[in-house]
């Protein structure tokens, strides 16, 4: 009760009309946890991997130590987990080479495509799929039954380059003849997906689009919110969030990063990192992929 209470006073200094400017209110519903540093081993330079914060930092943490386990045992070097708050943030540090490799959302994919050739490697397998969608979230007791029914109510967003999380709803509205930036009421930046799950089935928004993937692991691992909360709407399907790492990385070093992802459903270690993912494996998927997501994002910013 007292955590919810405490919430509740964040949340009523975090509201926002929905912005794209450069500066953001952000609430936290999950207290944040330091990254690891695993254990040096010799001079090697550590590899740094950049993981953007579609679950929270604390999650982030427990959910990916085995992947990254992984990447340290076949790549013989320390592997260091970087972690920023905001989707660009994530894109910063992979135009600016502080980081060797990154997971990036959909939507901050193709900013960093467009800004500075960001390259794309793989992408996960789920379920057989290599698409996912945005998922409008509201309480179970909501009486909303579509979008159109929270027309003035209060919203979450996850991250202003969030495909899921934000781009695909107001393309949604804008497809419904909607102004997306007069139709909610409140809305506010949650900056992670479990983060957007939790406020909606604490009843702090009145809804939120969240990612499809994180949405079933999330409930997996949570199935106590499960009956706190519904999906109303799906977008169109999108090119999954990629692993992707700056252009201008040696030729043979990218080769060798592929197909160590490629491959690693192939041994019983990567594999059961995997499954901890709920990925099948990682398999190639071009650029163009990713088209239908830019028109969306070209539709969107389009609008005054």
């Amino acid at each position: 009760m007292m955590r919810c209470l405490l919430a509740l006073i964040v949340l009523g200094f975090l509201w926002m009309a929905c912005d794209a400017g450069p500066s953001y209110p952000r609430v936290s519903l999950a207290e944040p946890m330091p990254s690891p540093t695993p254990a040096t081993t010799g001079e090697a330079r550590p590899f740094r991997v950049a993981i953007a914060a579609v679950i929270s930092p604390r999650s982030t943490v427990e959910e990916y130590l085995p992947f990254l386990d992984y990447l340290e045992r076949r790549l013989g070097r320390p592997v260091e987990l970087v972690q920023r708050r905001t989707y660009a943030e994530v894109n910063a540090l992979v135009r600016d080479r502080e980081v060797d490799l990154a997971l990036v959302c959909t939507g901050a994919y193709i900013r960093g495509h467009q800004d500075f050739g960001m390259e794309l490697l793989a992408v996960p397998q789920v379920q057989g799929e290599t698409v996912y969608y945005s998922y409008i979230i509201v309480p179970a007791s909501s009486p909303a039954h579509s979008l159109a029914d929270l027309r003035g109510k209060s919203f979450a967003f996850t991250d202003p380059l969030s495909n899921s999380g934000r781009l695909m709803a107001l393309y949604m509205l804008l497809q419904m003849g909607e102004e997306p930036g007069l139709f909610f009421d409140r809305t506010l930046y949650t900056y992670s997906h479990d983060n957007s799950i939790r406020a909606v089935a604490d009843g702090l928004v009145d809804g939120a689009a969240v990612d499809s993937l994180v949405y079933t692991y999330f409930l997996s691992r949570h199935p106590e919110l499960a009956g706190r909360i519904r999906v109303i709407a799906r977008s169109e399907p999108c090119a999954m969030p990629p692993v992707v790492v700056h252009p201008a990385m040696a030729a043979e070093e990218k080769a060798f990063l592929q197909n160590l992802l490629l491959t690693m459903h192939q041994d019983e270690e990567g594999r059961a990192a995997l499954a901890g993912l709920m990925i099948d494996r990682f398999v190639v998927l071009d650029d163009r992929a990713y088209d239908s997501v830019r028109r969306a994002l070209e539709a969107v910013e389009r609008v005054p």
